[in-house]
């Protein structure tokens, strides 16, 4: 299947869609402690959804993954490792600066280190970028998505406190904008996880799987990583909080976040945490798809994703009156930066079309 880079930009759409909204069903988890539903959904996220479909879509995944060096494999996992320590602030940073705030913090530096450090690494920074005219086009849109992203991040700023609380209940501005700079470093090191799967993706291929699925296999082993973080720091939490009988219909009056009142509705609280999980794992699902189509500028793939992520959760914060209340001038703002982000997915797209 030959490379189509507009077909890719639509894919990282679908992709950024899903990044975007895989936070909206846990509002729907009642009486559970963070580190509950989190973790609850983790499970689908890391392991149940990477390796279902993984195992569907690759020709003998686990022939492929055997064959893997194991250095490969440790690569890996090690940079899933300290992606999940950007995973678990960025839920953190949810809470205290909301989905269109906190995604345009995090998401920037995100971008950049995303996008910038694997070339840099492979020694390709200056073939590909530099001294060719679709890379050059390429770091044009990246330049834009960063323009895009400081006008919502300032959007955002000049928002201030939600008029209405109940919209983001623990607003803090600067406990927020350090735990998302922590989190967008730190969340980058996916694509340099991604970049050291290369040899799983040539293995998966040489196997016989389609050009659209090669990447799930580094999925599986990178995500793996991320769940060893989470689970590590969600069962301090649990243990601290002493929450684990929230699993089974119990609450923890040790917990002041957590109320006691009520029935715990179990049934509701798993199926909202495994949606939630599902969800953000097809983020990657439609990665690895729209990668397969970028040709050799795939690096490019992480800011298309990263602006689209950002695209859909600004647009999310309006549909929760995240900006109730908020100045004209700030609406405004933050439509400019969506519009800027919508016009880099374009140009990258364009500048890979011109490159293949």
């Amino acid at each position: 299947m030959p490379a189509n880079p507009f077909l890719g930009v639509l894919f990282h759409w679908l992709g950024g869609l899903a990044a975007a909204s895989f936070y909206v069903p846990y509002r729907g988890v009642k009486r559970w402690s963070w580190e509950i539903y989190w973790i609850t959904g983790g499970v689908f996220s890391w392991v149940v959804a990477p390796w279902f479909f993984a195992s569907i879509q690759t020709n003998d995944l686990m022939g492929v993954l055997s064959a893997t060096p194991s250095t490969t494999l440790g690569y890996c996992v090690l940079f899933g490792c300290l992606w999940g320590f950007g995973g678990l602030t960025y839920g953190l940073t949810m809470r205290y600066l909301g989905l269109s705030l906190g995604m345009a913090v995090v998401l920037g530096l995100c971008t950049v280190f995303g996008t910038l450090i694997p070339p840099i690494f492979q020694g390709t920074f200056v073939s590909n970028l530099i001294s060719s005219p679709s890379g050059n086009i390429i770091l044009l849109g990246l330049l834009v998505t960063l323009a895009g992203i400081i006008v919502v991040a300032l959007a955002g700023a000049k928002k201030g406190e939600p008029v209405d609380n109940a919209a983001i209940a623990e607003f803090d501005f600067k406990k927020g904008i350090g735990v998302a700079i922590f989190s967008g470093v730190m969340s980058s090191c996916f694509a340099f996880g991604l970049a050291a799967g290369e040899p799983i993706r040539q293995l998966s291929a040489a196997a016989g799987t389609g050009s659209l699925w090669v990447g799930l296999p580094v999925l599986c082993i990178i995500m793996f990583g991320g769940l060893i973080t989470n689970a590590i720091w969600c069962g301090i939490l649990i243990a601290r909080n002493r929450s684990a009988g929230q699993w089974v219909g119990k609450m923890s009056t040790d917990d002041p976040s957590t109320p006691v009142a009520g029935k715990v509705p179990l049934a509701l609280n798993y199926l909202f945490s495994a949606v939630a999980g599902t969800i953000w794992y097809f983020q990657f699902f439609f990665y690895t798809m729209g990668e397969s189509q970028m040709g050799r500028f795939g690096f490019s793939s992480w800011t298309l994703h990263m602006a689209s992520i950002i695209i859909f959760g600004a647009l999310w914060g309006f549909a929760f009156k995240e900006w109730k209340g908020a100045p004209t001038k700030a609406r405004l703002m933050v439509f400019s930066g969506i519009g800027l982000l919508v016009l880099a997915t374009v140009i990258i797209g364009y500048g890979n079309y011109i490159g293949r």
